[in-house]
């Protein structure tokens, strides 16, 4: 058991172990009182009182750790809010964060508030204490706009982002605008309401501004978000833009089955930390983006040194995706100790020409996975033909080699080991390469896939030149090499690797 995540009122603590997400039932004491009960690997002891030694034991194993100091709490009950669901209170929320000195906490105490967004700003701390309740406003007239882009004297800022573009966008229910040192820590729920206006209606279609998420992050630093419970937003529930040094731990992330309601999106981010989650998502659970083109040439900022371990992705396209929107580059990405249950794919890397290589997607592992009922486990598709600045053009789909050029995207190495896949219903793998830049090397060690025998046919990739699939093995186009290190199969139709392919096999 070891300490990830101290704050002035709460610490999350992790078991070290081969087993993804879960582990057996264990009793949870603080100060030799008993606290809970739990079965996951990451758990949190909440409403702690700041700069005080506390003595956890868990599943026999104890540590001794002192919160973290506080200046002072604020409780937003001393600003006359509303708190019926009814009222707005905005505008008393957002009093009481200004108010708030450096160092400070300001605690949320059990009501329900119904709000448009806030703005955080640093070295605060933003306790959502059990029992309390923000609801979003589902009137889009009513939300601030941050534009995305100001140009003066010389200089220029970006504020609002929307998949890869400078675009005006609605401020978050949570945003964070170059802030330092913040964290927010709940017990509560947070409610986007989406689903009571029209957000999701013509969700494509730009009505003032585009649609806000459930947290937008830009230059933001040091953040750390313990414990919420936050769903039905607008867009992406949770988007760190240009930000480093996070932590999402012990969180729980829903959306409805809606496009572009993905879970957590860093995007030019980096030491991102994912940590305890679970998921259910009407998109893709993790998606990681770098931009697109335009802005990778202007920014160069890629999305580098990410680590997902023990999340449970319930629902979503994929469990853990790359791009589409990638150009800046994705490197360094670990996922481990988690469960894919029922998503569409598991790992899915989809990018297109037009993305370019400003930085290039490398160096990913995969270990200690277990998947259920995903259709399709392992998917890289360089053909993708969804999302904005194009996807149906001939030059993205064609299978005729192009010429090489900055605008090409680059599919580097990835390992995949340790992992068990029930229920495969489509394929084990499907691999789309372009062929003038093929997917440069896939290894597969103590990897298992058992098939669906009850499988129907359906696409398991998004492309042009589409093809059904059902209990197909791993399908290659354009990939340079493939290892297979105990590689099994049950269950498949076929043979079990398709396609012009160096394979190298261990037994």
């Amino acid at each position: 058991m070891k300490l990830v995540l101290k704050t002035p009122r709460s610490l999350s603590f992790e078991f070290e172990n081969d087993s993804p997400y879960y582990k057996n039932e264990y009793e949870i004491y603080v100060n030799d009182k008993f606290y809970s009960k739990d079965n996951r690997n990451v758990f949190t002891i909440f409403n702690l009182e700041p700069n005080t030694v506390y003595k956890v034991m868990a599943d026999n194993e104890v540590c001794e750790v002192k919160t973290k100091e506080e200046t002072i709490c604020l409780n937003f009950n001393s600003f006359n809010p509303a708190k019926d669901g009814k009222k707005d209170d905005t505008f008393k929320l957002q009093t009481a964060i200004l108010a708030l000195p450096k160092g400070g906490t300001l605690y949320i105490d059990e009501g329900t508030y119904f709000i448009t967004s806030m703005l955080l700003k640093s070295d605060m701390n933003l306790y959502i204490s059990k029992n309390a309740k923000l609801i979003g406003d589902p009137d889009r007239n009513n939300y601030p706009v941050l534009p995305g882009l100001v140009k003066n004297n010389n200089n220029e800022i970006s504020y609002g982002s929307f998949e890869g573009s400078e675009i005006d966008t609605f401020t978050s229910m949570f945003t964070l605008l170059d802030c330092d040192n913040v964290n927010i820590i709940s017990e509560g729920e947070v409610d986007c309401n989406a689903t009571s206006g029209d957000w999701y209606i013509n969700h494509n279609l730009i009505r003032i501004a585009a649609r806000p998420f459930g947290m937008y992050f830009n230059r933001a630093t040091n953040i750390n978000v313990v414990g919420l419970y936050i769903h039905n937003t607008p867009a992406w529930n949770i988007h760190p833009y240009f930000s480093s040094h996070l932590k999402f731990i012990n969180m729980r992330i829903e959306n409805p089955n809606m496009p572009t309601t993905d879970g957590i999106d860093p995007d030019c981010s980096d030491d991102v930390l994912i940590l305890g989650n679970t998921f259910n998502v009407g998109d893709d659970c993790i998606a990681i983006k770098s931009g697109t083109f335009d802005l990778a040439k202007k920014y160069k900022k890629p999305s580098k040194d990410i680590v997902v371990r023990n999340c449970l992705m319930n629902e979503g396209h994929g469990g853990v995706v790359f791009g589409s929107e990638s150009s800046a580059g994705i490197l360094n990405v670990t996922v481990s100790n988690c469960i894919f249950k029922g998503t569409d794919r598991g790992l899915r890397i989809k990018t297109r020409r037009g993305r370019g290589k400003v930085g290039v997607v490398d160096n990913t592992t995969f270990k200690n996975i277990l998947m259920d009922g995903v259709k399709t486990p392992f998917v890289v598709n360089m053909f993708y033909n969804m999302g904005p600045k194009g996807g149906h053009e001939e030059y993205v789909w064609t299978l005729e080699k192009q010429e090489v050029t900055e605008l090409t995207p680059y599919v580097g190495h990835f390992t995949f080991e340790n992992i068990k896949c029930l229920n495969v219903k489509l394929a084990a793998g499907v691999f789309l390469g372009l062929p003038e830049e093929p997917i440069k090397g896939l290894t597969f060690k103590n990897v298992s896939f058992f098939y669906d025998l009850n499988a129907t046919p359906d696409y398991p990739v998004m492309i042009e030149h589409k093809e059904k699939m059902v209990r197909k093995g791993l399908v290659c186009l354009n990939l340079d090499h493939l290892i297979l290190d105990n590689v099994k199969f049950d269950g498949n139709l076929g043979e079990i690797v398709e396609g012009d392919v160096k394979v190298e096999t261990k037994l």
